[in-house]
Order: structure tokens, then sequence, then C-alpha cells
């Protein structure tokens, strides 16, 4: 059995952290799901306790288009416990692309993010326990390239909704694929490209800071991403994150 080597978090350093559903189960069931997972990402990246999320929540329910991150006349401004550079939500499981911005941030935004969804969720669906697989996972991004290679490594996890099996076979349409990427709303691929997503959950600003692609340079690294070959794909998923 391989163990894995205990993180130690430092501020300013990057971090990939992902979970899935104890015993693999589903933890988005639908679109208000995926919506309050990624409003709980705005909402709990903040040093104070969040007394509100529900109330913030059930507004943004009403519309055909959910807002994330807009607060009232008057409410404090965040102090945020980490920045954001990327997200993906599967059906069973999520990615995130951390940097820590305060002592013990990451680790407190995940327990404060854990904890409401899971009580959202066994709330609305009516069933009790845990809802993770354990305690989040979390791999240091120490370097560049590494940097540079776990963005589209988070982005294109949705490909799987689109095609099943395509780490192992390749894709079988590619620019179909890259179409999908675009409309899949339940990840900060969109907002790479400069679609109005949920902006307000990204450091859009620290990615132009670090250089990260954006707009046709960021669409083009995707392109190129989802051509490579089958095998040396699944070799990346299977040393980033054993699904």
């Amino acid at each position: 059995m391989r163990m894995r080597k205990r993180v130690i978090f430092t501020n300013s350093e990057f971090y990939h952290v992902f979970n899935r559903g104890v015993e693999r189960r589903t933890i988005f069931m639908n679109q208000k799901d995926r919506f309050r997972f990624i409003h709980d990402l705005f909402e709990f990246n903040d040093v104070e306790i969040v007394r509100n999320v529900q109330y913030y929540a059930n507004r943004n329910y009403g519309g055909p288009t959910p807002i994330v991150g807009v607060r009232t006349e008057g409410a404090r401004p965040r102090k945020a416990l980490v920045d954001i550079l990327a997200y993906a939500l599967m059906p069973n499981h999520y990615h995130l692309l951390l940097r820590q911005r305060t002592e013990k941030g990451i680790s407190l935004f995940m327990q404060k993010l854990a904890g409401g969804y899971t009580g959202y969720f066994n709330t609305k669906h009516e069933r009790s326990g845990v809802l993770f697989q354990g305690k989040f996972k979390a791999k240091h991004v120490d370097e560049d390239s590494y940097l540079r290679h776990i963005l589209p490594y988070i982005h294109t996890n949705a490909v799987d909704v689109f095609q099943k099996n395509w780490k192992k076979n390749g894709i079988a349409h590619p620019d179909r694929a890259l179409r999908f990427l675009e409309k899949y709303r339940w990840s900060s691929y969109p907002d790479y490209l400069g679609i109005h997503n949920f902006p307000s959950v990204i450091n859009l600003e620290l990615a132009d800071e670090l250089g990260l692609a954006k707009g046709k340079e960021q669409k083009k690294m995707m392109a190129e991403w989802l051509g490579t070959p089958a095998q040396k794909m699944q070799n990346i998923y299977d040393f980033t994150f054993d699904h």
C-alpha cells in the first residue's frame, strides 16, 4: 500500500486539493448542488465565521443564471483564507488549485467548505453521516512547470462527462470536446477564456501576475492537452489522482 506523504501548508505556496464522495458516491446530484458548492467556495473563503450562507444561497437560487459573489449593501469586506486559481466539479469528486494566504488558511477553508456543504447536502437529500472520503487530499505544486500543467489537468476532468474512458482510449472528437468544456459551467475554464461564468470565485488577477494562459492561449493549450496520446495522458492522470 502506497503511503501518501503528509503535506505541510505554507503561505504563498500553491496546492492541488481534491476529494471524492465516501464509497465513491455522487456528491453533486443536480445543478442546485453544484451551484451551492461553488457558492460555498466563495462564501467560506473568509477568515471570519460565515453566518448567513443560507441567506445568500437562497437569494441566488431564484434566477435562471445563478450569481455568486453578490452581497448585501454594507456587508463587511471578506478577508480571504486562500486564493482559488482553478476548480472543477465532477459527479463524485472535485479538484481545486489553491494558494494559502493566511496561517492554516487551507485547512480552515477546507474544514468550513466540507462541513458547510455536507450539512446542506444531508438536509436537502434527507441523509446523515459523512459525505466525503476522509480528509481532503493535497499535493504541493512546487514547480513552475507543475503549476502550468495542473490547470489543464483540472479543467479537462470534465471531459469524462462528455466521453467516458477518454484518458485510456484518446479523444474521439477533440473539437467537440473543446466546445463542451467551454460550456461546462462547473469549472473555472470558461472564466479563463473570458466567458463570464463565476469570476468572483477565482483570482484572475493572480493568474495574470503568474502569466497563466488566458483567452486564445488558454484554448490553444487545452487543444494541445486533449491531443496528447492516450497512454501518456493516462499516466499523467494516474500519477495525479487515482479515481
